[in-house]
């Protein structure tokens, strides 16, 4: 019995689409999503299909640095992956590995590997130049707060009289995620 075709698709924030990692009429069982940096293996998507994938089953994912943007975690993966009998498919690249590889596909995946990692690299620096570049004009870079410091005095006040914290995120449209990080500062 053949196994089933599982998706990885990794886009690197929240408000990214996913929608160019697209595999072409191949038909996917299942689809595993993370909306993070590729920079770390901790993703939750990620640790759920690789609890979830079995001997038989294919991973395809749109390209290598979708899997990992960090040369030792995609070779750990890769050959992780394939010693438990699990098919690794890279769509964009055409390279599909089984654990059988030729010396020649290893070494492409080691370069392409390379490259996503320097990628990831040259993203860090412009961000932090950017920032710097923020610092100095005056202005504070990253993201904006989503409350305004009369909302978050309102959501300590409701939230000291016991009202239930998931009727307050949704009255000031953030999630009780985003609550309880403003109740920690």
């Amino acid at each position: 019995m053949a196994g089933q075709i599982v998706s990885y698709v990794r886009v690197s924030s929240v408000d990214q689409n996913t929608d160019r990692q697209t595999f072409d009429g191949v038909k996917v069982d299942k689809t595993f999503t993370d909306k993070c940096s590729g920079c770390t293996r901790n993703r939750p998507a990620l640790n759920d299909m690789l609890g979830y994938v079995r001997e038989g089953d294919t991973i395809i994912c749109h390209s290598i640095d979708r899997l990992a943007r960090n040369l030792a975690d995609l070779l750990d993966l890769v050959q992780t992956l394939t010693g438990r009998g699990v098919c690794v498919r890279f769509m964009k690249e055409g390279l599909t590995f089984t654990g059988d590889e030729s010396p020649m596909q290893t070494m492409i995946l080691q370069v392409m590997g390379s490259f996503a990692q320097m990628e990831r690299a040259l993203i860090r620096e412009r961000q932090r130049e950017g920032q710097e570049q923020a610092r100095a004009a005056g202005r504070n870079p990253g993201r904006k707060p989503k409350l305004s410091p009369e909302q978050i005095a309102e959501l300590k006040t409701r939230v000291s009289a016991n009202e239930p914290k998931a009727q307050i995120a949704r009255d000031l449209g953030i999630s009780r995620e985003t609550l309880y990080s403003y109740l920690k500062h």
